[in-house]
């Protein structure tokens, strides 16, 4: 299945998104051919090669020699529609511009009916709309992966004035969606940016295992100090990371996120209800160590091992459940022996021996110690005899 997964560590526009697409091998010929199925009159279509703080990327042009007007989302919609575009086009491009008209309604609080769309109305925007999807179908690639986007900063002039980065339209469109800004002074994704990504990438985040067969460098329009202000869009198939199988006996290595937090004035008694809880939450362990603390008072060093997806649910249930207004998050790798459970027979009946291996040969063999209390509660015997009952017998020959 080809995939594309797009860097929007520059932001995103449409005439970036569209010049990332020809970079990565969309033929501006038959690009051309699906635009000119739009009824929008004459325009100047002009492709160029950009520099940007020392990298190469296509740049994009459409220019309206007519004058500018504001649309409605009905006339925008008509246009679409009476086009010859394929269905999956037109679908693609009328749920973009309905996003933007929703957004644009939210904003001046009227019934999208009544938005007029300037900047994304203008003839251009209606190119690249229909040109990104077009694009994306004609390149056969049936998913789009983004990773989060960089909004930039400061301020920008738009018809209703100087507004904040990102721009209304533009903050409300990327709700839901991962977005940061690296400090650089300007507007890195517009609206038109914005609607697209949002509307057609299935998942935001880090680059998937993919096989990557070509690279698109889409230029945007200004060229920022010490910021390449470039789209990536990264072309290819999906790939399958093959994991390999331990051999009997080897260790295996894992990530894990580890959970701590410092408390000086909670009751031992609401730590072990937290244990059980955390236990039961999926924690992996939980430790507690003791620490001296400011103002020479003695506490706790609470510490939770878990797996990096149970994290946050994690370390919610520690603000609940402790006395602490803060945590530290960090990740580390945890070795793991390969273990086993072994069952012998005692003069007590059968009990579960841990054993874990190491090279091929056995370190460590522990009875378990459920099964031992058990078995010392039922038959009123010490704890002592069974735990050594259950070593003898792993050990015997």
């Amino acid at each position: 299945m080809r995939i594309a997964y797009l860097d929007g560590s520059s932001g995103i526009s449409g005439d970036m998104f569209l010049a990332a697409l020809i970079d990565a091998g969309l033929a501006p010929k038959r690009l051309l051919e699906e635009l000119k199925k739009v009824p929008v009159g004459f325009y100047e279509f002009k492709r160029t090669v950009a520099m940007r703080r020392g990298i190469a990327g296509s740049r994009i042009e459409i220019r309206d020699p007519g004058q500018h007007r504001a649309r409605h989302l009905s006339h925008i919609e008509k246009l679409i529609g009476e086009s010859t575009l394929s269905v999956s086009v037109k679908e693609r491009a009328l749920k973009i511009f309905r996003r933007l008209g929703e957004a644009e309604a939210k904003l001046h609080n009227q019934p999208i009916e009544k938005v007029h769309f300037h900047e994304v109305g203008a003839l251009d925007t209606i190119l690249d709309v229909v040109g990104a999807c077009a694009g994306l179908e004609l390149l056969e690639i049936s998913e789009l992966i983004s990773s989060p986007l960089n909004v930039g900063g400061g301020h920008v002039e738009a018809a209703h004035g100087t507004l904040p980065v990102p721009a209304p339209a533009t903050a409300e469109l990327l709700k839901d969606i991962p977005i940061y800004s690296s400090g650089v002074e300007g507007e890195l994704v517009t609206p038109t940016g914005a609607a697209i990504v949002s509307t057609l990438a299935s998942s935001f985040g880090p680059m998937p295992a993919m096989k990557v067969s070509r690279i698109g460098y889409g230029a945007g329009e200004k060229d920022f100090p010490r910021h390449p202000n470039i789209a990536r869009l990264f072309v290819g198939e999906r790939a399958e990371i093959e994991q390999a199988r331990p051999q009997p006996g080897a260790e295996s290595e894992e990530a894990v996120s580890v959970i701590e937090a410092n408390v000086d004035d909670m009751s031992p008694q609401l730590y072990g209800f937290f244990v059980e809880r955390a236990l039961a939450a999926g924690a992996l362990d939980v430790t507690c160590t003791p620490v001296q603390m400011k103002k020479n008072r003695p506490g706790m060093l609470i510490s939770v091992v878990a797996d990096p997806d149970k994290c946050d649910e994690l370390a919610r249930l520690v603000f609940e459940q402790t006395t602490t207004i803060g945590v530290r998050i960090y990740q580390a790798r945890r070795k793991v022996l390969q273990r086993e459970i072994v069952t012998v027979e005692t003069a007590y009946g059968p009990l579960n021996v841990k054993v874990a291996w190491l090279d091929g040969k056995v370190v460590n063999a522990a009875p378990e110690y459920e099964d031992c209390q058990r078995v010392a509660t039922e038959r009123n015997v010490p704890l002592k005899d069974v735990l050594l009952a259950a070593q003898a017998a792993y050990r015997k020959p």
